[in-house]
């Protein structure tokens, strides 16, 4: 297995397959981590996937982005973000009850800059692949899964897959607008319904956004908190070997 770390749309970012020497892959898979976590959080999920399947191992590369935002200021030391969270607003909104509503057509600041290099590491991934966009998958954990879906919205073409572990619906208007264009983009959509921090309500909500604005979408509900369950890697798996058919 060979990992490299490359300058990617201005992003610092870890490269992994298990290809042979000058070998290209026909499928190229970027993860993006959450907020808070270190820039190399999801890198596991690599080797876990590729050891997984043969199918994978013989044909995709992986690029895992760290977050442009360095969160040690704030005391939270070798932690990354794509946008700062407001923590007082957001306690604020739910003590009125205002939160829900408020989320879900909120594009915060910083969103639109991640969006911006995150697209850029997409086509600098197409030069240094040849692929199209079709053979591209993205996907993230929670603020992660948030910024690739707004990515995906904005490209030409709809990726090869999009999974968002333990996300929520932001920026509805646009992506429900943008939605138009990519029908039938396949989705792989989990999260757990007790999750503390992005209610399960707030999941379903983004689920139907993205049933009604013609997305192909297997929504995976679970027992559990924030996180990534296991079936919600084994379904990604089987998620990015069918985009390979």
């Amino acid at each position: 297995m060979r990992i490299e770390n490359k300058k990617l749309g201005g992003l610092t970012t870890r490269v992994i397959d298990a290809l042979p020497e000058d070998t290209g892959p026909s499928l190229a898979v970027v993860l993006c981590h959450g907020f808070g976590a270190p820039g190399g959080d999801l890198v596991p999920f690599a080797p876990a996937m590729l050891d997984a399947s043969g199918k994978l191992a013989g044909a995709a590369r992986f690029y895992f982005p760290e977050g442009p935002l360095d969160l040690s200021s704030i005391g939270m030391w070798g932690s990354r973000a794509w946008w700062m969270i407001d923590m007082d607003a957001i306690q604020r909104a739910m003590a009125d009850n205002t939160f829900r509503e408020r989320a879900r057509n909120d594009r915060p600041e910083g969103m639109l800059e991640a969006r911006g290099m995150v697209t850029t590491l997409i086509e600098e991934v197409k030069d240094d692949t040849g692929l199209a966009t079709s053979r591209i998958a993205l996907g993230g954990f929670s603020q992660g899964g948030m910024v690739t879906m707004d990515v995906a919205y904005q490209l030409e073409e709809n990726p090869a897959a999009l999974m968002c572990w333990s996300g929520t619906l932001l920026n509805e208007d646009e992506w429900r607008e943008r939605g138009k264009l990519h029908h039938g983009m396949k989705v792989l959509q989990s999260h757990g319904r007790q999750d503390p921090l992005l209610s399960y309500a707030w999941a379903e909500d983004l689920r139907d956004v993205l049933i009604e604005s013609g997305a192909d979408v297997e929504f995976l509900p679970f027992d559990g908190p924030h996180t990534i369950p296991e079936e919600g890697l084994s379904r990604a798996v089987m998620m990015l070997e069918s985009a390979l058919d």
